[in-house]
């Protein structure tokens, strides 16, 4: 019987968490782009770059998650890339808003969500990836 390390944990659930969350991201951004004019009626004032940036961004939550799995350092500077480039986008939503755009604030909630997530998860895979 072999016990994993609680570093080992982290790691694995970090992965998971990546996973999970960018095909919920695909799901969900896919519905809204590509679904019935009833999924896009149910986004309300979507700001469709950011929507778009979403959507694109959940396949590389999965190809973090992936090389998280597999211990890769890639995978962490994706997770440090990826939550850079969210707050870039937060930041250019943000812009927006102040311009006076049309937006549902249920985005604002969603992207800080996000933030926090790769935040975390970059976090965990630079504690816990070996440096080969």
């Amino acid at each position: 019987m072999t016990v994993s390390s609680p570093k080992s944990w982290a790691l694995r659930i970090a992965a998971g968490v990546a996973v999970v969350f960018g095909l919920l991201t695909i799901v969900s951004g896919g519905r809204v782009l590509f679904g019935d004019p009833a999924a896009q009626e149910a986004a309300g004032n979507a700001v469709s770059f950011v929507l778009w940036f979403n959507f694109l961004s959940g396949f590389v939550y999965v190809l973090a998650g992936v090389g998280l799995v597999l211990q890769r350092r890639w995978a962490a500077w994706t997770a440090i890339s990826l939550a850079a480039a969210i707050a870039g986008a937060f930041a250019l939503f943000g812009l927006h808003v102040l311009q006076g755009g049309a937006f549902e604030m249920r985005t604002v909630g969603a992207m800080t969500l996000r933030l926090i997530v790769w935040i975390v998860i970059a976090v965990v895979a630079f504690r816990n990836v070996p440096a080969r």
